[in-house]
Parts: C-alpha cells; sequence; structure tokens
C-alpha cells in the first residue's frame, strides 16, 4: 500500500473517467522549437540509448516501476521527445533533397 499523505485522493484500484486534466506548472516543451535548443546529435543520441538503455531526460523504467509515473510530467516528457522527433524528421528531410539535388547536377 502506498500512503496517501500528502493526496487529495488516493484509489486503491482502478479509476475511470471520461476526461482528466492536468494543470502543470512546468514549461511546456515548445522550448524545442527555439533557436537556443541543443538538440542532440544523432549519434550522440544513438550513444546514449545504446549507454543507458532508455532516451535523455526520460527516467528508465526501473524508476517508473519503483515510483510509478506522474501524469501530467509524463505527457510533457513524451511531448519534448515527439518535437525532438520532427526535428529529427526535418533534418533528415534536409539531407535526403540534399543528396536528390547532389545526384541531379552529376547526371
Amino acid at each position: 500500500n502506498t500512503s496517501a499523505t500528502g493526496y487529495k485522493l488516493s484509489v486503491g484500484g482502478k479509476v475511470i473517467c471520461e476526461e482528466l486534466r492536468v494543470n502543470l506548472q512546468a514549461d511546456w516543451p515548445d522550448y524545442v522549437f527555439t533557436d537556443n535548443y541543443n538538440l542532440m546529435p544523432v549519434n550522440d543520441l544513438e550513444s546514449f540509448i545504446k549507454d543507458n538503455g532508455h532516451l535523455p531526460n526520460v527516467p528508465p523504467a526501473s524508476d517508473m516501476e519503483k515510483s510509478g509515473l506522474e501524469v501530467g510530467e509524463t505527457q510533457r516528457m513524451m511531448m519534448e521527445k515527439i518535437e525532438e522527433l520532427t526535428l529529427y524528421i526535418i533534418e533528415l528531410k534536409k539531407e535526403i533533397q540534399e543528396l536528390k539535388t547532389n545526384q541531379n547536377e552529376r547526371k
């Protein structure tokens, strides 16, 4: 059993609802799209995943198993990763276009 100290509601079973609103205190990750955001290079990302077994700024599964997860914070982390993925896709699209352009110039 988990102590409910400090919580307004504790449920020992499943919960179903039509909608759940979480008002985060943390910034929503649109900061990923600012010019000063430092997107990790793909090679560094690959190394991080190989070394740590999870994405940067995302807790490992072992932490989630011990402590559970906070829905709002998890949604924020997921959005950060989705926005980073969008930037990686845009980068890849540019690289592909550049390769196509170079290939057409050689013909």
